[in-house]
């Protein structure tokens, strides 16, 4: 212990590495980097035994490219700014929690957003006690520029604001609300349909729209919005561009649809002719299963890309979310003798599909 004390006393804090620390931490808009820099066990305490030269703080550190960007550069120079680094060593002195310097938490905020990394600029706004307003300066964006016609934009205003929402329920303290889509997938697929035409993808187009909007939003709120401002075609493509906003790999996804649609036409025909076939002494459920085998159990694992071994419906549809969550909008729940899977449906009808890129060939 006396060691430790000693080796603490005579600490010597490498200032170059600290405030390019800190620079990093706000050009990624990482707001767990930055606040751990102030933490009591932060390598830039003195009354820490870590320091900054360690290799497992490496991370910390910017690499030669980001050094040598413009943006890093200007970020760096904030730092140094002389106010701000007085604010930054005291802070440091203190034996208290660290008041975090404002004008780069903003920076760190507007950082994040540019990023995406919208649950680190809520947090950001949130102690800067700017995110309610924030929040609806980019509502307000991405509703005018919805009525303009501008799409790729209102997707982006929209994926913001509504990614800078608070759940001030939680506990033990207030967080930023995640993306939970495997859960609200689950919620959405609860209820077994009685009949096919019961399940989610085969909503009214109308009605199927709304809900795609509020799920991949996370917000009732903004799906509300959307829908007062533009009209269905509009909100159409807005669905189309956002579905292809939160899962950039949904082209892959839709080609293997396209390929279990295939495959359900097949094991239909097969269904068919085993009602076709049925003997007198045994249930139609039986003859089902014998008929199919463990065929069916293809067709999750061909919509998620991979098998999960002996899985229910519910765990193929919580990994589908996570990898591709407007999948869970275009799936249902379907039981074939004792088992019960997850398989494609979609309404030919409605503009959707076709516009997704789900409708097999004919």
């Amino acid at each position: 212990m006396a060691t430790n004390a000693h080796s603490t006393e005579d600490k010597a804090i490498d200032q170059d590495l600290l405030a390019k620390a800190i620079a990093r931490a706000v050009i990624d808009g990482d707001i767990v980097n930055f606040r751990f820099i102030f933490t009591p066990l932060s390598p830039a305490r003195q009354e820490s035994p870590e320091a900054f030269e360690d290799r497992k703080y490496a991370y910390l550190q910017p690499d030669a490219d980001m050094e040598a960007d413009p943006g890093f550069r200007e970020v760096l120079a904030m730092v140094k700014e002389p106010d701000t680094w007085r604010h930054i060593l005291g802070e440091l002195d203190a034996r208290r929690p660290a008041r975090l310097p404002a004008p780069l938490l903003l920076r760190l905020a507007d950082q994040a957003v540019r990023g995406g990394k919208y649950t680190a600029a809520a947090q950001a706004y949130e102690q800067l006690r700017l995110r309610a307003r924030m929040q609806q300066l980019f509502f307000d964006e991405a509703r005018d520029a919805l009525a303009a016609g501008d799409i790729p934009r209102a997707v982006a205003g929209y994926r913001i604001a509504t990614g800078l929402e608070y759940n001030y329920a939680a506990f033990p303290e207030p967080l930023p609300v995640v993306p939970d889509y495997q859960r609200r997938a689950l919620m959405m697929h609860g209820d077994y349909p009685e009949r096919p035409e019961d399940s989610i993808p085969m909503q009214e187009p109308t009605t199927l729209l709304r809900t795609a909007l509020e799920y991949l939003l996370l917000s009732p709120e903004a799906a509300a919005q959307i829908e007062q401002t533009a009209d269905a075609p509009v909100r159409v493509e807005f669905l189309v561009q956002l579905v292809h906003a939160v899962d950039p790999q949904w082209p892959a996804f839709a080609e293997r649809y396209r390929e279990t649609c295939g495959l359900m036409r097949a094991y239909q025909e097969r269904i068919e002719h085993a009602i076709a076939q049925r003997g007198q002494s045994r249930g139609l459920a039986d003859e089902i299963e014998d008929t199919l085998g463990a065929d069916p159990e293809q067709l999750p694992a061909r919509l998620l890309g991979r098998e999960l071994g002996k899985a229910e419906w519910w765990q193929y549809l919580k990994e589908l979310a996570s990898a591709h969550p407007p999948a869970a909008l275009f799936v249902a729940r379907q039981a074939i003798g004792a088992r019960e899977i997850i398989v494609p449906r979609y309404r030919s009808d409605g503009p959707l599909p076709e516009r997704l890129g789900l409708l097999p060939s004919p």
